[in-house]
């Protein structure tokens, strides 16, 4: 005898319960509420409208609506531990698996490679981010005039760098970013298109900025994974011994806090100005404006064991008008005395700051300092 509604939707939420699908299927938010009839999957709200723009592999549901027996029995016979192990079984170490904080066009198109094109499955369909050389054009914004222009991009693990061309035949590159240094992480917000994304090398020991999108979204993550397989390999030979779980997390990084704050001179009586701040690991850095190529300061932020710490407010010395919320990072040698303009800010920026001061320093941490410190002025 079939069971009344009320009977399906409870039987469903037995399901929902099982372990693995108390996760979304491809971010891992807590307490999916949406499911996938087709492949199924219980996925959360955010994912369900992506999933929405490939509705010939994925139709979805949610789990507040009306059920019938054979959709909880199509459920109850997948769910999102057998589908990881038929969609995901092929994934790559170094491949981004984005989670619920990522960008929308990242989470996009992580579905589809998954559902759509199938690439954990088949690992040809990976060639375009895992055969150790990439080239193509992207568009790259103009350090000085601030537009965007077609750039010829070259990544070669056996030369161990990103070059990039300022003419489409020319034989020396404009620039030549080591793997050994580069980082990317996608930026939309910032660089104002959805494919957004910004990379990050050392030149003379100091941060270099560039920004670079594609039309095509698919591209644009191929050319993030390749990056990341480049640096996965750099690093696997760099460190014989390391697991592939020690080596990941270093692939690439997003920024730990980026925004708005003031902050004034050396001897703390020149006026504070308005800058904006990037905090990469223990780096912070200083820009006039968000999309500079160059930082205009730096300061390394040691850990608490080497006397660093972060302070609410500011010295009741402190002279000339600034936001009204201060914080002090006191160092070995001086104290840096920065301003926000809200409580929030303020918390946040502390926050960020104290869980690095908390983090003991690693051995290769130290071999900079003493450069970093003396190249790089605030």
């Amino acid at each position: 005898m079939a069971l009344e509604p009320e009977g399906n939707n409870r039987l469903l939420q037995d399901v929902l319960a099982r372990p693995g699908n108390e996760t979304c299927a491809d971010c891992g938010n807590p307490e999916p509420d949406w499911a996938s009839l087709t492949l199924g999957v219980f996925v959360c709200q955010a994912c369900s409208l992506l999933h929405r723009s490939i509705p010939h592999i994925s139709r979805v549901k949610s789990v507040q609506d009306t059920w019938d027996a054979s959709d909880v029995e199509l459920m109850a016979a997948t769910g999102n531990n057998a589908a990881k192990a038929k969609y995901e079984q092929k994934v790559p170490a170094f491949y981004y698996r984005p989670t619920h904080s990522d960008c929308k066009m990242l989470r996009e198109q992580w579905i589809r490679a998954k559902y759509e094109r199938n690439e954990f499955e088949f690992i040809e369909k990976q060639e375009p981010y895992s055969a150790g050389y990439r080239e193509g054009f992207l568009w790259k914004r103009g350090r000085d005039n601030g537009q965007f222009l077609s750039r010829k991009f070259i990544l070669s693990e056996r030369e161990g760098a990103l070059k990039y061309f300022n003419k489409q035949d020319a034989r020396d590159p404009k620039a030549v970013m080591k793997i050994e240094t580069l980082n990317a992480t996608f930026q939309p917000a910032k660089i104002g298109n959805p494919c957004g994304l910004q990379i990050t090398y050392l030149k003379d020991n100091s941060t270099r900025n560039i920004f670079v999108y594609h039309s095509d979204a698919k591209e644009m993550v191929d050319w993030f994974n390749a990056i990341r397989a480049a640096r996965f390999h750099y690093l696997q030979v760099a460190f014989p011994g390391a697991s592939d779980e020690e080596l990941v997390p270093k692939l690439t990084r997003n920024f730990m806090k980026e925004g708005f704050m003031e902050k004034t001179g050396p001897k703390h009586t020149e006026g504070f100005k308005k800058r904006w701040f990037t905090m990469d690991d223990r780096r912070l850095m200083y820009f006039k404006d968000p999309l500079d190529a160059y930082a205009r300061g730096e300061v390394f932020i040691g850990s608490k064991e080497n006397s660093y710490t972060v302070l609410s407010g500011l010295p009741s010395s402190t002279q000339g008008y600034h936001w009204n919320h201060g914080i002090t990072i006191v160092t070995p040698d001086r104290k840096f005395l920065f301003a926000c303009e809200t409580e929030a800010e303020q918390r946040d920026w502390i926050s960020a700051f104290q869980r690095v001061i908390n983090r003991p320093m690693r051995p290769q941490e130290y071999a900079g300092v003493f450069l970093f410190q003396h190249k790089h002025g605030f």
